[in-house]
């Protein structure tokens, strides 16, 4: 079975192969293809990949290419994980966002619609090749912002693109794990909402909801990632768990300005170290293995940093810096590969899962996942308070995706204007006179 990784350059992709190695099943990937633009971060990758398959008996081949169709032609599973317009790219959407007082991290807020406004087109572009080269394979998207660029691609490619994110896997993990479940995979998540945008509103094992008992226990509510971050007497009125990227839109102003105040924004600081990681993979004599595992461990320990210093949470408990969006991948994989039934919170088509919002807008809700792709739970309708943000968000993604077709300047002022944590029409004129100026993908605006 041959898997194609986009962005195959990129710095996490020894997760998935890590994890791919591990599988010994008949139906397994044999051939993995690393597709990327930057020849010297394929190289660097390759290597790392290689010393993670030394001993390894049968590891599915590793093959590399620059050429894109070549890459797509024959796959049965694409992994698309690009990042248009790099790092360097990620660094600006943040500065001209926070130069204009407003939040630029990368999925969220101002960050997220310029990510988004260069980065569709381009996923569209794939979403088409994939049709045309390899019409039976299955696109499972974990490109940024992954809600919006899902929805973009199933508009070429229908229910075969599914997106992916760890952070509704690892906030249910937390809750199972402070609330004393022994197995979380036998837990039911009552998780709905956006990317980046969700709420766990029940945690089901064996027919029973223990999420109650949380809420109904400060000591114990406040003793995980989410509990630190939120608060305790936040968590208790909203009577359910948010997902931690709402921290940007619930303490915005604290968020604003620990961002401002560090010595560098997320994206130069990953920028820096990532740039310091293939440098050192010129060496030729340096374990590629042992600068890659220590270059991830610090970028784990140092993930939303900001957000958890606002609220003095502290760090990171060692149990959550591990990861854990290549498991979720493979998964996904194994299940419609294998038809070994299984249900994961996945980004699909709506259908009419949530009433709100029409049958083609892409939501992140538990899924039956099975040979025939992924199937929407049915889900209690939202909240008043979550309903509006979901909405609101979601029509600034349209307004995305509209601007993306049309190349309209007009149209993406306006999706700047409408997101709830841009505060002015003239703050959004402002920030696409900043991104059209400092990034070249962004041309197509006028």
């Amino acid at each position: 079975m041959k898997l194609t990784i986009l962005g195959g350059g990129g710095f996490r992709v020894p997760l998935v192969y890590g994890a791919l190695l591990t599988d010994r099943a008949e139906g397994r990937v044999t051939h993995v293809v690393l597709h990327d633009l930057d020849a010297q971060r394929l190289s660097a990758v390759t290597r790392v990949l290689a010393e993670q398959a030394a001993g390894v008996p049968d590891a599915p081949e590793v093959t590399a290419t620059t050429d894109l169709d070549e890459a797509l032609r024959g796959a049965d599973f694409v992994f698309s994980a690009i990042r248009v317009g790099g790092l360097e790219g990620r660094a600006n959407d943040e500065r001209v966002a926070l130069a204009e007082g407003v939040l630029g991290q990368e999925t969220v807020g101002a960050g997220g619609i310029a990510y988004g406004l260069r980065t569709v087109p381009v996923a569209v572009d794939i979403a088409q090749r994939v049709a045309r080269l390899a019409p039976d394979a299955w696109v499972i998207n974990f490109t940024n912002p992954a809600g919006l660029v899902t929805e973009a691609m199933s508009r070429h490619l229908g229910d075969r693109v599914i997106g992916i994110c760890d952070s509704p896997v690892g906030l249910g993990r937390r809750i199972a794990r402070v609330l004393g479940v022994k197995n979380p995979g036998e837990a039911w998540i009552d998780y709905v909402g956006l990317n980046h945008l969700g709420w766990v509103r029940g945690l089901r094992v064996a027919g029973r909801d223990e999420l109650p008992r949380l809420l109904a226990d400060p000591d114990l509510l406040g003793s995980f990632e989410e509990g630190k971050l939120f608060g305790v007497d936040w968590l208790r009125s909203l009577g359910a768990i948010p997902n931690e990227y709402l921290h940007y839109y619930y303490f915005n102003r604290e968020a604003v300005r620990a961002y401002q105040q560090a010595d560098k924004t997320r994206g130069a600081f990953l920028r820096d170290q990532q740039a310091g990681f293939y440098e050192q993979m010129r060496n030729p004599d340096a374990s590629a293995l042992e600068v890659w595992d220590r270059t991830r461990a610090e970028r784990e320990a140092t993930y939303m940093s900001e957000n958890r210093e606002t609220a003095g949470a502290g760090e990171r408990d060692a149990d959550d810096l591990s990861g854990g969006y290549e498991k979720v991948a493979l998964a996904l994989m194994r299940a419609i590969a294998r038809d070994e039934r299984t249900t994961l919170i996945l980004n699909v088509r709506n259908q009419d899962t949530l009433s709100v919002l029409d049958t083609d807008a892409v939501i992140e809700v538990p899924c039956l996942v099975d040979a025939n792709g992924a199937h929407p739970v049915a889900v209690a309708p939202l909240p008043d308070h979550a309903t509006g943000l979901v909405c609101a968000v979601k029509a600034v993604e349209r307004e995305v995706l509209a601007a993306a077709e049309s190349g309209s300047r007009t149209t993406a002022v306006k999706a700047f204007a409408l997101h709830p944590l841009v505060d002015s029409v003239n703050v959004a004129r402002r920030l696409v006179d900043g991104y059209t100026g400092v990034h070249p993908g962004l041309a197509y605006l006028k």
